[in-house]
């Protein structure tokens, strides 16, 4: 039997609520037979984020990555409290895990699932299925820059977009590759080469140069400020998108909010190399506002589940519980708050287990599961 080792780090928030509804649906996926192979998950619990940082000044130890490097995968929460300012979460826990494991391909699928009503009129489930590939390392979040004589009348400060050949390639070359696994083959590269005219120039150099290797992909470019457009009104003519760390930090959110909720939408933080651990999880935040009462849409996490397994090479299972997610939100009752609905997180994470179970049950081929 198959033993994969899971880091789980809730953050904060309803990270604190999300990653403990995504173990046990990996729990419940692991109690079944997949395909003919069989797996189990073994997990460790990191209580890192802002309760540590209160505790030890810091949002994870100085060696945590030690305790995660010979992790399988990591499934992750967020990062975010009211009380500790926002650069010292992001930069103090999931910028130091991306950047020190060199996860420097973020995924992010959008599309309709079934039974939720998207916002955008005239738009079918099969118009907007995307997949956003943001550079995760370097550019605006390369943490380049500072600031000097702080509280006097000359005070400057400036955060330089770092952009490297190497990283900007890799980047291409990963989206390039991915578009090309679709089956429309097509990746929008998004850019502002009008206005940054020294490292977006370089990133549409680099693009066309990375192109010459996909000679079956279409591609085209597209400024940034025209990509939100597009992604409004003409929905349809995208595919794979690639952008920057910021610009795809800004259109994914956007294409969340497009597909029905930010709740639905997942991530993945790839090291295609497989040097180190890759990190899965929900783009919502931590969302203090909803902390507590069970309103936590776990929707976003169970996907980012699903990329998960299929990185581990489960696809099958990752394919059975996609159906299951599907299931669930094709039933209106069964939807949260912000999807309109008035389920609670323990209600849907219920409804997606008992589908994998009934699905497992059904199975001709299903065997007894190791123990």
């Amino acid at each position: 039997m198959k033993t994969y080792r899971i880091a789980t780090i809730p953050g904060d928030g309803i990270g604190k609520e999300v990653v403990p509804a995504g173990r046990q649906v990996l729990e419940a996926l692991a109690s079944a037979t997949t395909g003919g192979s069989t797996f189990r998950f073994e997990f460790e619990n990191f209580g890192w984020g802002g309760d540590w940082y209160r505790a030890h000044g810091l949002m994870m130890p100085a060696d945590g990555l030690d305790a995660l490097k010979d992790k399988d995968a990591i499934l992750f929460g967020s990062a975010g409290d009211p009380h500790i300012p926002d650069h010292i979460t992001l930069w103090g826990l999931r910028l130091k895990i991306c950047q020190g494991f060199d996860q420097y391909a973020n995924v992010r699928p959008t599309r309709i699932l079934p039974g939720i009503d998207g916002p955008l009129k005239r738009c079918g489930p099969n118009d907007l299925d995307w997949v956003i590939v943001r550079e995760n390392t370097e550019g605006e979040y390369a943490g380049v820059g500072g600031r000097v004589h702080q509280g006097l009348p000359i005070e400057a400060a400036t955060d330089v977009s770092l952009m490297t050949r190497a990283g900007v390639e890799r980047i291409m070359r990963f989206a390039f590759g991915l578009a090309r696994s679709r089956p429309r083959k097509l990746l929008t590269v998004v850019t502002k080469s009008n206005a940054q005219r020294h490292a977006m120039v370089m990133w549409d150099e680099i693009a066309l140069q990375i192109a010459a290797e996909f000679p079956d992909v279409r591609w085209d470019k597209e400024l940034v400020d025209a990509a939100t457009a597009r992604m409004v009104n003409r929905p349809a003519t995208l595919d794979t998108i690639v952008a920057t760390n910021l610009h795809a930090d800004i259109l994914s959110d956007l294409a969340a909010a497009l597909a029905g909720s930010l709740g639905i939408a997942p991530t993945g933080n790839i090291d295609p190399e497989r040097r180190f651990p890759s990190m899965f999880e929900p783009i919502h935040g931590s969302a203090f506002d909803i902390m507590g009462q069970g309103l936590a849409n776990p929707i976003g996490t169970f996907w980012s589940v699903v990329m998960m397994l299929e990185h581990l090479g489960e696809p099958a299972a990752g394919a059975r519980l996609m159906s299951a997610i599907e299931q669930v939100t094709a039933t209106p009752s069964l939807h949260t708050r912000d999807l309109g609905g008035t389920a609670t997180t323990v209600e849907v994470t219920a409804a997606v287990c008992e589908r994998l179970a009934s699905a497992s049950a059904r199975r001709p081929d299903r065997e007894p599961t190791e123990h």
